[in-house]
């Protein structure tokens, strides 16, 4: 079984101006454990703008019935041949499959967060937990 290198976690409040902290945080973990380890950059670009679409669906979406004091937990863990990112929020549940996606040259409302993320990424998992969270997956396979 492969096995997990490192893992970092944030908790920061419902609110958009936090992006910038965000991302500066997931940063600093790549430059911190992933460009020694051959991560391109093209692999951390993707990965970080996943980040950011997770994250403000999470203020937009999932949390824009509620105070901005409510929290959103990250967590970048770094695997032998992959990165996760898991985002929890606290909204209600809802199913991404759900969601149509977009088509090309036709105005739609919505959608194209989902579909901007399961093509940035190797695999994008969204599922109820235990504790009545959601918790988004974003998957990247290291190729090198």
């Amino acid at each position: 079984m492969l096995r997990m290198v490192e893992r970092d976690h944030l908790t920061v409040r419902s609110e958009l101006p936090l992006l910038n902290q965000v991302q500066q945080w997931f940063e600093q973990f790549c430059l911190q454990y992933l460009f020694q380890r051959g991560w391109s950059e093209k692999q951390l670009y993707r990965l970080n703008l996943a980040l950011a679409e997770g994250f403000t669906n999470a203020v937009r979406h999932a949390h824009e019935a509620l105070p901005p004091e409510t929290t959103i937990d990250i967590e970048a863990s770094l695997w032998v041949d992959r990165v996760e990112i898991r985002i929890w929020d606290h909204g209600q549940p809802f199913n991404p499959d759900a969601i149509a996606e977009p088509t090309p040259g036709t105005p739609q409302e919505g959608g194209y967060g989902w579909f901007l993320l399961r093509r940035l990424t190797d695999r994008v998992v969204y599922e109820r937990s235990p504790d009545e969270r959601n918790c988004l997956l974003i998957v990247e396979y290291n190729r090198q």
